[in-house]
């Protein structure tokens, strides 16, 4: 039943996607067919530092969901001796404020400065496992559903601007190539891994602190790319002056990247 819903999401996001325009820089590029013959090869070669600052900043918060969505539940049964079905609730409830709260961390992102957003909520991060672990030990499920909903609400911070972000971290010719090697890549050491590397530190220390040492080198890595990435309204002049009409001076003059 599961897989069959899913269709109707499948629909739902076609639906979506035929009717969304594509924004006035990739229309004048599509005129002007300035698009590139080898995009992976030019990302690569040419915005190395933003590939790199796109991937970084991935990995925390695909750590901090893999931790308090999924092997939080493996946590809270087997070391707090919690029922599944009372993990599953703090999870659930998590979740669904995640639902109203990432647009809105997306949209907040957008009338504040994107980057010092995500640097923040890369920290609270880096802290916050120090707090919950702690704090759930008791065995009681409203601090564990307390402490798995403020983590979640501080993935919001980094998942709601994340998209944007990223994208922003490249040129507009390259943007759709750089930003899918990104989540490709970042993936790969951020989330895919993140539950083993979970299991074998608990089974090998028997301790919440190498869990929470990990969560934070995960979201310090994610604030090195903050730090590399390069400031938000930069792309967005850049994005006006490829939209705006050319003149035949100005045509002529290259982009900085």
């Amino acid at each position: 039943m599961a897989f069959l819903l899913s269709g109707v999401l499948v629909g739902f996001g076609l639906w979506i996607r035929a009717k969304l325009e594509e924004t006035p820089v990739f229309k004048a590029m599509g005129a002007e067919q300035s698009r590139p013959q080898t995009p992976i090869r030019e990302v690569f070669t040419t915005q190395p530092r933003a590939l790199t600052a796109a991937i970084l900043c991935r990995v925390g918060p695909d750590v901090l969901y893999a931790m308090f969505t999924v092997f939080v539940l493996t946590y809270a049964t087997q070391e707090l001796d919690m029922s599944r079905g009372s993990a599953l609730a703090a999870v659930l409830i998590g979740s669904s404020v995640q639902v109203f709260l990432m647009p809105l961390a997306g949209a907040l992102s957008d009338r504040v400065n994107r980057r010092l957003l995500y640097g923040v909520s890369a920290v609270a991060a880096a802290v916050w496992p120090f707090v919950f672990f702690p704090m759930a030990s008791g065995g009681s499920w409203l601090p564990l559903a307390a402490g798995v909903l403020v983590a979640l609400v501080i993935h919001c911070c980094l998942y709601g601007p994340q998209a944007a972000f990223i994208a922003e971290q490249f040129s507009p010719r390259l943007r759709y190539t750089g930003s899918s090697l990104a989540y490709t890549l970042a993936g790969i050491i951020g989330g895919a891994i993140a539950p083993l590397l979970f299991t074998t530190l608990l089974s090998a220390y028997d301790s919440w602190v190498p869990l929470a040492l990990y969560i934070a080198l995960a979201s310090a890595i994610s604030l090195v790319g903050v730090l590399l990435g390069r400031n938000p309204e930069a792309a967005v002049d850049e994005d006006a002056q490829l939209a705006a009409p050319k003149t035949p001076a100005a045509a002529d003059l290259p982009l900085s990247h």
